[in-house]
């Protein structure tokens, strides 16, 4: 009889995928990148001239214990005014040894997550350790959710929030001030992108803007500077000054980012840095590079996003869904327990 495909949904994927575990994951993901032991081919994106959304997919193999995994979706500017995520997405899985398909899971959630977790990881190893002070661009699902993933790494204070439409951000900041106060982190929305960001810590730009939205004369000595939207030549989150002063440019992939990361195409197109400045984040994991390596050093983390990193949420998701799901003391955090899985015959 045919082995079960899983079939994991939205709500499934985000309680089994909860912030430490969606960390942990891409860690093993740009650790593999560093130590060279991933399969990452180019991937397809490109924007669609019928409506301006971008299409991509992705297709990585983490390790040869885990198989393939493959990303298809959309990136929808639009979505954003209708109230959902502006990325849309579904993972397939296939066995490391015969190749048939697995799972298949909600792209959406493992993308937020994974992104997320990933700038986690770029902050833990970068900011400095008593980074405390946050500010956010972006008022969106994914800046909620990097506020959240940031807070797991850093014993944060405070969090300012700001995005051009004033409802939008007091909406964000009121939902992170219910779920963050307990733990006596203030956050609140800035009048304008200039005060969140001064004297911040660390600054993470979560927006899909052609203009930039962090200016390099902001920034304050030991800050670091992550961009997760600037994800075609044109996107451009932090102006060309942010990469004069950064003492380090970290990327997630350099032959990627060079070609799509809108700050670092310019940068190299002016001649501001040089394709031997740009860092792997999974170097400096496994401890091969250099991010930070003073203080008052500003530091630059530019991602477009890596198919190796939904290949390890993938696997995690998966993991944990063949042992039941989360542990008891993941249930008590969450306050929810997982609802059936749901499989067919494949």
């Amino acid at each position: 009889m045919p082995e079960e495909i899983l079939f994991l949904s939205r709500s499934q994927v985000a309680i089994l995928f909860d912030p430490d575990t969606a960390i942990d994951s891409q860690r093993v993901a740009f650790a593999a990148l560093g130590n060279g032991t991933a399969e990452l081919p180019d991937k397809i994106h490109y924007s669609s001239r019928f409506d301006g959304s971008i299409v991509f997919c992705y297709a990585s193999r983490l390790s040869a214990d885990t198989g393939a995994v493959s990303k298809f979706g959309s990136v929808n500017e639009g979505n954003t005014a209708r109230g959902l995520p502006n990325v849309h997405a579904l993972i397939t899985v296939l066995d490391p040894e015969t190749g048939r398909p697995v799972a298949v899971m909600d792209g959406t959630t493992v993308t937020t997550l994974r992104t997320a977790a990933g700038s986690a990881l770029a902050v833990d190893a970068l900011a400095r350790p008593d980074a405390t002070r946050l500010a956010v661009i972006g008022s969106g699902v994914q800046a909620r959710a990097h506020v959240r993933a940031i807070a797991r790494v850093r014993a944060l204070r405070s969090v300012r929030i700001w995005s051009p439409t004033p409802e939008n951000r007091l909406a964000a900041a009121a939902e992170l001030a219910a779920e963050l106060g307990i733990e006596g982190i203030e956050v609140e929305a800035a009048a304008t992108a200039e005060d969140a960001v001064a004297d911040a810590h660390i600054v993470a730009a979560c927006t899909l803007s052609e203009e930039p939205v962090v200016l390099g004369s902001w920034l304050s000595k030991g800050c670091t500077v992550v961009s997760v939207g600037s994800v075609e030549p044109t996107r451009c989150e932090t102006d060309a000054e942010v990469l004069r002063r950064a003492s380090a440019v970290v990327v997630d992939d350099p032959a990627t980012v060079a070609v799509q990361c809108g700050p670092v195409v310019t940068a190299l197109r002016s001649g501001d840095i040089g394709r031997q400045d740009l860092v792997a984040l999974g170097d400096v994991v496994v401890g091969r590079a250099a991010g930070r390596t003073d203080p008052d050093d500003i530091v630059f983390y530019g991602s477009v996003g890596l198919g190796v990193q939904d290949a390890a949420a993938a696997w995690a998701v998966i993991h944990r869904a063949r042992r039941g799901g989360p542990a008891p003391a993941d249930r008590s955090r969450s306050g929810r327990a997982l609802p059936p899985l749901e499989s067919t015959s494949g």
